[in-house]
Order: structure tokens, then C-alpha cells, then sequence
């Protein structure tokens, strides 16, 4: 199943040099695409593979169009960001195919007599749904899921297999959450008498805004008190920690592995590369960019790029510069008695 250049303009706007009947039956990248296809350019340094690209059209900015529009004789749509508009066309060539799960609950699933589940929404088999939960219109609740007491599903929001939403924790519109995430498991949560720990009683919810992505085997842990928040448009990858009580602010995206301790409160429209943790009961501001692999272990309350790791070095080498690292403070102190004995000396001969 295709569709028209010139339906897709009409739908996500760009400038269309070509033919509007022209049909293309997918996205692809520049190697990959066929004769029947579209593809785009977002990177600049790709010119010279656009211009050898067998895709019928291509999705790319004014200034690359600039560049190839005498060495590609396919159609172009031109537009000022590229890969967005590529991400939307992706979304609506899925759609052309999308099987849209059936309305209605599977036999096998449990659902509890004071569980309250749209019409609409789809219950996979073996789901279990405990009393008073709401499942809104539209939802899909995929095979395996269990929704605790009184927890909230959203308007159009998808669970995939297997994901574990606790008793009283709330998720928005057009989420996703992927298999294997936990959502409102306990925190880590204990006070410290004579060398025995007590446990502290995770009481708070956790409260996700609309529009949120949560990768696979994710977790997000409830709050001891007061509510673990994860504002709109949040996106999630596979494998983090979110303590209790954290509050993430809207749009803010973290790769894979990122550990956030508890009581951290994050801006809007930050991102975390791969791996970076952040300490318990910092803030970082709206807008702060942490590179992969980086410690957060301060407040960052100016907006910014930050990195907090060595360069990758061969052992012995990385070796040597801890050492250093470690004597810098004696260092700084010798380099700081030498000046005052160059500063001595020179006053001394000047006068």
C-alpha cells in the first residue's frame, strides 16, 4: 500500500518539486531504498550518497536541495528539518499497515468487578487487572500486564507484554510503556539503626504525564511519601533506574542505562547520554545535555553541555593519570609555595 507525494505534502506540509501523483510505498535510508520508495537526507555529509540513491523522492532541507538538485532526477520535498518530517512519514507509512488490536477483553484475562475498562480498550490474554482500576478509551493492555489497585491508564496508551503497573500509579494519553518495565515498585527506602535496616513504607504513587515513551525493563520506582513524577513527553530508553520521590520535567529524553538516585528533581527538555547517573537529591535545571557515561554528583543550575568521565586510555596510561589525579592537592599546594618565593625574590631584586 503507497501513497501520493503530493497526499503526503498535503498532510505534513514542504515544498514538493516533482510530480504530486508520483506513489512511493515506503521509507527507506539513501542505501537501502528502491525505485518505489522515499528517502531523506539529514546529514550533509550524505550529499554524495543522495546523489546515487535509487529512491523515487527524497525528503531534504533547502540547503542540501541546493546541492543535488542538479545530480538527482528524482522528485524532493523540501522542508527546514529533514529527519522530523522523516519521522512523521515513518509513522504514517506504519499506519497504512498497523493491525489495530480488536476492542474487548481476552477469557483468560482477570479483571476485577470494580476495575472500570473502556469499550474501546483492548485486554490481552492473561492480563490481570485488580479493583478499582481505570482503562481508558482505546488503551491496549497488552498479554501478561498487571494493573495494580486503583491505577490509571490513559486514553490511547499502550502497554506491550508483560509490563507491571502498581496499585495507584497513573499514566496519561498515548504512552507506551515496552515488556519488562515496573512501574511503582518499592524504593529503596530504609533507615539505619545499629547496623539494621528498617524498612520505610513506599506509600506515594507514580504519576506520568502524556505522551511518555518507557523502554523495556525500565523502572520507575513509587514514592516514600510524596509522588515519583515523570512530566509530558518524556522518553525513556530500555534498562533505567528512576528512584523514588524523582520529578522529571517535559521532554526530557534518557538513553539506555541511565540510573537517576532518589529525590533528584530534572529540568525540562534535558537529555542523558547512555549510562550517565545522576546523585540522589540534586536539581539540574531546564535544558542541561549530560554525555554518556558521565557522574552527576553536584546541582547543575546553569543550562548547558556537561561530560564527567576520562578519555578512554590504554590501562597503565589511565594508571598513571589517576596518580596524578590523586596528587593534585599536594601539587597545588607546592606550586602555590613556589610563588611566593619567585614573588620574594623578584620584589626583593626590584627594590
Amino acid at each position: 500500500m503507497g501513497t501520493r507525494l503530493g497526499a503526503l505534502v498535503e498532510r505534513f506540509g514542504g515544498q514538493l518539486v516533482g510530480d504530486p501523483d508520483l506513489e512511493v510505498t515506503g521509507i527507506a535510508p539513501l542505501a537501502d531504498a528502491g525505485v518505489s520508495h522515499i528517502s531523506f537526507l539529514s546529514n550533509s555529509k550524505l550529499r554524495a550518497q543522495a546523489l546515487q540513491t535509487r529512491a523515487a523522492a527524497l525528503i531534504v532541507s533547502a540547503a542540501d536541495d541546493a546541492f543535488i538538485a542538479a545530480g538527482y532526477s528524482g522528485a524532493r520535498i523540501v522542508v527546514p528539518n529533514p529527519y522530523v518530517y522523516f519521522a512523521r512519514a515513518a509513522q504514517y507509512f506504519e499506519s497504512l499497515t498497523a493491525i489495530v488490536p480488536a476492542a474487548g477483553v481476552h477469557p483468560s484475562a482477570v479483571v476485577a468487578e470494580t476495575a472500570q475498562i473502556a469499550p474501546s480498550a483492548h485486554i490481552a490474554a492473561r492480563v490481570v487487572i485488580e479493583d478499582g482500576a481505570v482503562i481508558g478509551e482505546h488503551a491496549v493492555i497488552g498479554a501478561g500486564c498487571f494493573i495494580g489497585r486503583e491505577a490509571v491508564i490513559g486514553d490511547g496508551t499502550r502497554l506491550f507484554a508483560n509490563v507491571t503497573f502498581q496499585a495507584y500509579c497513573q499514566i496519561g494519553k498515548r504512552g507506551i510503556i515496552h515488556s519488562g518495565a515496573v512501574i511503582g515498585t518499592d524504593g529503596f527506602g530504609f533507615a539505619n539503626e545499629g547496623g539494621v535496616y528498617i524498612k520505610i513504607p513506599q506509600t506515594g504513587r507514580v504519576m506520568i504525564g502524556d505522551d511518555v515513551d518507557i523502554g523495556a525493563n525500565t523502572t520507575i520506582d513509587r514514592g516514600a511519601l510524596a509522588d515519583t513524577v515523570i512530566e509530558d513527553g518524556v522518553k525513556l530508553d530500555n534498562q533505567i533506574q528512576i528512584g523514588h520521590n524523582c520529578h522529571i520535567g517535559a521532554h526530557t529524553a534518557m538513553a539506555g542505562c541511565v540510573g537517576v538516585a532518589g529525590s533528584a528533581k530534572i529540568g525540562k527538555y534535558c537529555t542523558f547520554g547512555g549510562a550517565a547517573m545522576v546523585l540522589g537529591h540534586l536539581t539540574i535545571v531546564d535544558k542541561v545535555h549530560v554525555g554518556s557515561g558521565s557522574m552527576v554528583s553536584r546541582s547543575i543550575l546553569e543550562p548547558g553541555q556537561y561530560t564527567g568521565f576520562y578519555p578512554l586510555a590504554k590501562n597503565a596510561e589511565w594508571e598513571k593519570s589517576a596518580v596524578i589525579v590523586r596528587n593534585l592537592s599536594s601539587m597545588r599546594d607546592k606550586i602555590r609555595a613556589l610563588e611566593k618565593i619567585i614573588k620574594t625574590k623578584t620584589e626583593n631584586n626590584e627594590s
